[in-house]
């Protein structure tokens, strides 16, 4: 099932993004930084997407196992527990937030996460070469959904 995150299961979707971020950005963040990525940050953090007009889903499967986030067709913040994945939870929030879209979906995706590249080509999107460069020679990539 997946639902519209509410106030009442935002700590719950919290939990599942500060897990997950957490070891998917283990080989790219100083130890600090991803500890510092605490269920409460990350709900706070969630909090505010909510206020700007994103619309945050939780998939639960007798126990929350993911979360994606919509605004506009935006597809951000979609993780699945470490221990969930490769059970197609990932596919099951794309394929939910696809339809969420208003226009052509769209996401960014860190350059050195090469796991999620391939896991949103595989699903039909393609970098569009738009790139924002960040500190330290990280750089995220634009993904446009290829519907041809």
């Amino acid at each position: 099932m997946i639902k519209l995150v509410t106030q009442s299961d935002l700590m719950q979707a919290a939990m599942v993004h500060s897990e997950s971020w957490k070891e998917s950005h283990r080989n790219i963040c100083s130890a600090a930084f991803i500890e510092s990525h605490t269920p409460e940050r990350q709900k706070n953090y969630l909090a505010s997407e909510i206020v700007k007009g994103a619309q945050l889903y939780m998939l639960i499967d007798r126990k929350p196992v993911g979360i994606v986030s919509v605004y506009g067709n935006l597809i951000e913040n979609l993780y699945v527990l470490p221990s969930e994945q490769n059970k197609g939870y990932g596919t099951q929030l794309l394929t939910f937030a696809v339809g969420k879209c208003t226009g052509a979906p769209v996401l960014w995706v860190l350059s050195t996460n090469d796991r999620a590249r391939r896991f949103y080509e595989r699903n039909g999107f393609r970098a569009t070469g738009n790139i924002v460069q960040h500190a330290g020679g990280v750089s995220e990539l634009e993904f446009c959904l290829n519907r041809e």
